[in-house]
């Protein structure tokens, strides 16, 4: 079983010290986080590896997960390599969806091998992640000895992989942001919306909830084109008029938007 070392121990890293550690997929071995408390409470919650509070005190392995914010990612290589922990030959994996594995430039040169791992799922609650895992998908790319690594333990907790190429990354992940992230956006200014004509918030996600849960099936069911319905849908325009006037009125941000994604239900 090849030994791993994660470095970042926010959800995400949480999560994947949990399932690779359950799984047998890698042994975990030490974990670090600029806040030791963080990599503590990983070791708890994972019930494996080591926290560690300085990165020269990890000790050797043959696979390093980044899982550090994005902006981190590196600096976080290059740190590592610098202090001497990642060798030659080792495999060095980050979880973002939107950079490449090849900007650990610091890990390349020195010959290791450099990949990243890219989670469609949301780790709002990393226990909740870590046993719904079985099923996810997960983008992969990097070098071929990183992708084999990876590819194998990926199988191991549950996950259907598929490859990205590095230049398609950003365009890749602006489209899951748009769909997970902004989508809860979205919500938030519906929600906006309906306390300002003074509903409840507590009713107001009692009515939201079957409408957005029975469009998102119709969208699978039936397709975006199909699944459109509403003032744009049929037509509407003066409806979509004094409905773009009362939103700006609320918030111009919330008109721009209300403006914009009406121009792209219309495309």
């Amino acid at each position: 079983m090849r030994t791993l070392n994660i470095v970042g121990c926010g959800r995400a890293g949480r999560t994947f010290a949990r399932v690779f550690a359950q799984s047998h997929a890698f042994l975990v071995q030490d974990l670090h986080d600029v806040n030791f408390a963080a990599a503590r409470s990983c070791a708890q919650f994972a019930d494996a590896g080591r926290p560690v509070r300085h990165l020269e005190d990890l000790q050797p392995a043959q696979v390093w997960l980044i899982a550090t914010p994005d902006d981190a990612i590196v600096d976080a290589a290059a740190a590592l390599v610098t202090e001497g922990r990642i060798a030659p030959g080792n495999v060095v994996i980050h979880l973002s969806g939107a950079t490449p594995s090849v900007d650990m430039a610091a890990v390349v040169e020195i010959g290791a091998h450099a990949g990243s791992v890219h989670p469609l799922k949301t780790f709002a609650d990393p226990g909740y992640a870590a046993g719904s895992f079985t099923g996810t998908y997960v983008a992969l790319e990097g070098d071929k000895k990183a992708l084999k690594v990876m590819r194998v333990a990926l199988r191991k907790i549950g996950a259907r992989v598929f490859e990205i190429e590095p230049q398609n990354k950003a365009l890749y992940h602006a489209g899951s942001v748009m769909v997970c992230n902004y989508l809860t956006a979205l919500l938030a200014a519906g929600l906006r919306c309906y306390e300002a004509a003074g509903i409840k918030l507590e009713t107001a996600y009692a009515l939201m909830e079957p409408l957005v849960r029975e469009t998102v099936e119709n969208v699978f069911r039936v397709g975006t084109v199909r699944a459109l319905t509403g003032p744009i849908a049929r037509g509407d325009d003066a409806v979509v008029a004094r409905q773009l006037q009362r939103v700006g009125a609320l918030d111009r941000n919330l008109g721009a938007l209300y403006r914009e994604l009406g121009r792209v239900a219309l495309d």
